[in-house]
């Protein structure tokens, strides 16, 4: 507990683990992107994709990076200003985000090792920030 301006005392209910795994997810997910997309532009060119799907496969890793940048900020000016609201619309945004990392982990057309190996981290990430995020939820609503 902390003694506030005028001796009040003033709780700190924000995360320094949440913001540290905020910060290593959004610089992995700027990694991820990158190499998902080289990945992308490396199977177009030696495998033949049928018709769709390599523009699908495009967008959905846009949609995903959209995703990931609204989590990110949600997340760290939730658990910063102690809002139950970014908290909430981070952990709502996360969900998208790893749907997409689903997809491209088990349901792209064609899926390499090295796709396996990122996405699994990317989650991995995903699920520690998730568990970190839920605590700081919790601890801002009550």
């Amino acid at each position: 507990m902390a003694i506030g301006q005028a001796g009040k005392n003033t709780n700190i209910l924000s995360s320094i683990l949440l913001q540290i795994l905020l910060y290593l997810s959004g610089a992995y997910s700027v990694f991820y992107f990158l190499s998902t997309l080289s990945m992308i532009i490396y199977k177009s060119h030696v495998l033949s994709y049928p018709d769709g799907q390599l523009t699908l496969d495009v967008c959905l890793l846009f949609l995903m990076a959209g995703f990931e940048v609204m989590r990110v900020y949600w997340g760290v000016r939730g658990n910063l200003q102690e809002s139950e609201i970014y908290t909430g619309s981070n952990l709502i945004a996360m969900v998208a985000t790893v749907l997409l990392a689903l997809y491209f982990v088990i349901w792209q057309s064609y899926v390499l090792r090295a796709d396996v190996i990122i996405g699994a981290i990317l989650l991995c990430l995903y699920g520690l920030t998730g568990i970190m995020g839920l605590g700081a939820f919790a601890r801002f609503t009550s």
